[in-house]
């Protein structure tokens, strides 16, 4: 219970700021809840995702809390059972865990899936999950190597008119995988594990007439492929391979007209055997608590982007 409520008993004074008409009085090793049954059960709820996160040696704080509380109530009919928060990786003594249930859900479908689409705004995780799965694959010799790749598509510049040769071009563009990849890998043994194939950084065009075996291949900004380099991409898959793909359809940077190649594949794909899409929502950022305000806000003042219709929210297969 101590490991549960927090230091001091946080969770307790969160939950009584967020249900005010609510009563908790704990008695030895129980907690006694009293108040509207619908809010009983979320709050049951919470304390159960929060006691698996302690269980699994997390030190339950305000924003494990915050995330968890969002979380349930956005989702109040979801009856799922809790997956325990794995941990993924731990490197320069850092532990990496998942910390919403659609993040334990979105590591879990990579666990149990070949192709996993990883869909949802910035800060939710998407990417920084899925580095921490292939660094942890590559670590106990599931695979190989590790091949991370992005489009390189312009958000209101030219290629042609950057400086520079067209390495320093593309450069910018695979810059957040490199800054995702040195909070897991010892920053010095980067440069040798690129030198030798183990890790390779490279724009999607470099994936063309390929066949990807024994990688972990992440493809990150998925939602600036064209429907052509999406099928290009996903047809790179060969034997005993992963492959995550993170998008965020509000983000498109293609050129008018074109349409998003994330959002036909996960038009074409779902219900195909061995693949699962997993949607996070702003309540799964984990950012600062500014962030998913502002996701929010953009949404209510923003025309939804087009979106294939899914009859479930997240779908494991």
């Amino acid at each position: 219970m101590v490991q549960t409520f927090g230091p001091q008993d946080m969770l307790l004074r969160v939950i009584e700021g967020v249900y005010p008409e609510m009563k908790l009085l704990v008695r030895d090793q129980q907690l006694d809840i009293t108040g509207a049954q619908e809010d009983v059960a979320e709050v049951v709820k919470i304390l159960h995702d929060l006691r698996s996160v302690a269980s699994a040696g997390t030190t339950v704080g305000p924003e494990i809390i915050e995330t968890t509380i969002a979380g349930v109530r956005s989702y109040p009919d979801d009856t799922t059972k809790s997956l325990p928060a794995e941990l993924i990786v731990s490197a320069q003594g850092k532990k990496i865990r998942p910390k919403t249930e659609n993040q334990k859900a979105y590591v879990n479908a990579i666990n149990n899936n070949t192709v996993v689409f990883g869909i949802g705004p910035a800060g939710t995780g998407k990417t920084y999950l899925a580095m921490a799965k292939a660094v942890q694959a590559l670590h106990t010799r599931q695979v190989n190597r590790i091949i991370l790749t992005r489009p390189a598509v312009e958000a209101g510049e030219s290629l042609g008119f950057l400086p520079g040769t067209l390495s320093e071009k593309i450069d910018p563009y695979l810059r957040p995988l490199y800054d995702a990849l040195h909070e897991m890998v010892e920053p010095d043994s980067i440069p040798h594990l690129i030198e030798v194939g183990t890790i390779e950084v490279a724009p999607l065009a470099y994936m063309r007439g390929r066949t990807l075996n024994d990688a972990f291949i992440i493809l990150d900004e998925a939602q600036n492929t064209s429907a052509e380099q999406m099928k290009m991409f996903l047809t790179r898959l060969g034997f005993n391979s992963h492959m995550v793909i993170t998008g965020d359809a509000s983000q498109i940077d293609l050129p008018r007209g074109t349409d998003s190649g994330l959002a036909q594949a996960v038009q074409y794909l779902e219900g195909i055997d061995d693949i699962a899409i997993i949607e996070l929502k702003s309540s799964d950022v984990v950012r600062h608590d500014l962030v998913s305000k502002i996701v929010d806000a953009y949404d209510r003042h923003q025309p939804e982007p087009t979106r294939p219709q899914r009859s479930g929210r997240n779908r494991n297969r």
